[in-house]
């Protein structure tokens, strides 16, 4: 070896050896074609559920520098959305987009995360119960159960949903009775025992029906996708503010098999993008569901009630009864709703004395002043 060569393979040693002992990572950069995952979202191309994916799918794209890829497929690319589930446990997709209440149907106790009052908790302290109170591990635990195999992710806390479009203002628990109505999940018990027919339709399917009189009325879930769907052309009358999803979140779904066989770091690009996104999510969704809550009032004539508090006080006592009921069924469903309880006597105690009430605030900055 030449004295040159020996000097150019000493100092290459010591520099990654200084880089180990500072503590920098040495970060060797994607020689082969990327590891690309096949995804499909639950949400049409137009909503912006399925552009929240995709700012999920670039997040991870950019922080893997080459080594892995995810493309995202809109609802019904290659499954119904419905089948999303199904598809990516049998490695028919890699992963996908959507929300825990859609597989209601293979075991109610899924439908907890989102659907119903949570025990007063908002969608971001449902979140906290899923990463520190012992939800992430019952998730694990139902998904054994339902045989599927799939790793999730949980992100993006979303705002309460309304209580729904209707062809005119809902003022009693009386007027839903008759109403075929469309929601998912555990929201379906709800709207039943208030008398609704209810029928579970996906996203992209719901303002069709309303438009050939298959349904009168209809919940999915915030100001923005609500008017890309096109509700506005349907109904003119929204009630805001329900109990039936008050704290529902995003779940990032990958094939078990296709997730484990990933190194280790391309595991952590995956759950801390699904962190960043879920920030993003939150801020973003308060600029675009502010903007299109104008555009579908002063543009489109929509008019906004708030949903009054006698049928929010009967979706509790409604909720009492179901989730008694769905307990002695489901034995997971059960110790789901026992974990959330104890998480949420603790956090919506130190929520509820801690946070000042910012309507007040709101009310003193822009409220019409009388006199």
């Amino acid at each position: 070896m030449s004295i040159q060569s020996s000097r150019r393979k000493f100092f290459s040693t010591a520099a990654v050896g200084s880089a180990a002992v500072l503590g920098v990572p040495v970060v060797a950069k994607a020689q082969n074609a990327p590891i690309t995952l096949r995804f499909q979202s639950t949400w049409p191309a137009k909503d912006i559920f399925h552009e929240y994916a995709l700012d999920y799918a670039k997040k991870v794209n950019d922080m893997a520098e080459g080594q892995l890829k995810i493309d995202v497929l809109p609802a019904g690319a290659v499954v119904p959305a419905f089948n999303l589930l199904d598809a990516v446990s049998a490695g028919t997709l890699d992963g996908g987009h959507g929300v825990v209440a859609y597989w209601y149907g293979k075991n109610t106790a899924v439908a907890l995360w989102g659907s119903g009052p949570s025990f007063g908790m908002d969608a971001n302290m449902l979140l906290s119960w899923h990463e520190y109170g012992g939800g992430k591990e019952l998730l694990v635990e139902i998904q054994k159960a339902m045989g599927v195999n799939v790793v999730s992710l949980m992100y993006g806390p979303m705002p309460t949903q309304p209580f729904g479009w209707f062809k005119k203002p809902i003022s009693k628990v009386e007027d839903v009775k008759g109403v075929k109505f469309r929601t998912v999940g555990l929201a379906i018990d709800m709207y039943t025992a208030m008398g609704a027919a209810v029928n579970a339709l996906p996203g992209g399917e719901i303002v069709p029906a309303l438009d050939r009189g298959l349904l009168d009325g209809a919940e999915f879930n915030n100001a923005s996708s609500d008017l890309i769907l096109g509700f506005p052309d349907v109904s003119k009358v929204c009630m805001l503010q329900s109990f039936h999803q008050s704290a529902e979140q995003f779940e990032i779904l990958f094939n078990k098999a296709k997730y484990d066989a990933l190194p280790k770091h391309l595991k952590s690009v995956l759950a801390v993008a699904s962190q960043a996104a879920s920030a993003d999510m939150s801020w973003k969704a308060i600029d675009r569901y502010s903007k299109d809550y104008e555009v579908l009032q002063k543009d489109k004539g929509v008019k906004f009630y708030k949903t009054p508090d006698a049928i929010l006080q009967r979706q509790l006592q409604i909720w009492d009864q179901m989730i008694a009921k769905r307990s002695a069924e489901n034995p997971l469903f059960k110790k789901v709703l026992d974990s959330q309880r104890a998480f949420a006597e603790r956090a919506g105690k130190w929520s509820g004395d801690t946070n000042v009430n910012f309507r007040m605030a709101y009310n003193h900055f822009f409220a019409q002043k009388k006199g």
